[in-house]
């Protein structure tokens, strides 16, 4: 990378694989996720997941570039640790494991989507500036969920 132009195509793809391995991934959390509340908050997750799949689309488009995923080291660890803690957490612990791994991935998502927002704006990139801007919000609101449900019950438990 030798320019910001470079740097957030570079970006763009590492979010962009990051999204498509959340997809794959988010299934097996939702699964061994305790209760209602929790299954549905990952379920609704997984489906705006899909739809940012199809925005980040768009954002290629609009700077005439083809979709496209470049390994995401950041993700893969996260993705890891939620493995392990499926695999190793049980009872009332498990759901609040399961959350607090779930919003460090939404801390990781808020940060990228932040940083591609403004270097799209510096860039002249409207409307990746735009696009981008939905997908942050989104990424917010469901961190802000996450804490809700956190805080009004699965840390009571």
């Amino acid at each position: 990378m030798k320019t910001l132009s470079d740097a957030f195509e570079h970006t763009l793809q590492d979010i962009y694989y990051a999204e498509n391995a959340l997809v794959k991934a988010l299934p097996k959390v939702q699964q061994a996720a305790n209760g209602k509340k929790l299954k549905d908050a990952i379920g609704e997750h997984l489906e705006e997941t899909k739809g940012q799949i199809k925005t980040l689309e768009k954002v290629f488009k609009s700077i005439g570039k083809k979709a496209s995923g470049e390994k995401c080291d950041a993700i893969e660890g996260l993705i890891k640790e939620t493995d392990g803690i499926i695999e190793e957490a049980s009872g009332v612990a498990k759901n609040a494991a399961l959350i607090a791994a779930a919003q460090a991935v939404e801390h990781y998502e808020i940060a990228r989507y932040g940083t591609l927002r403004e270097w799209a704006k510096v860039l002249g990139h409207s409307e990746a500036h735009d696009l981008l801007t939905g997908i942050l919000d989104q990424e917010k609101a469901a961190n802000g969920k996450l804490t809700n449900l956190a805080v009004s019950s699965v840390n009571e438990e």
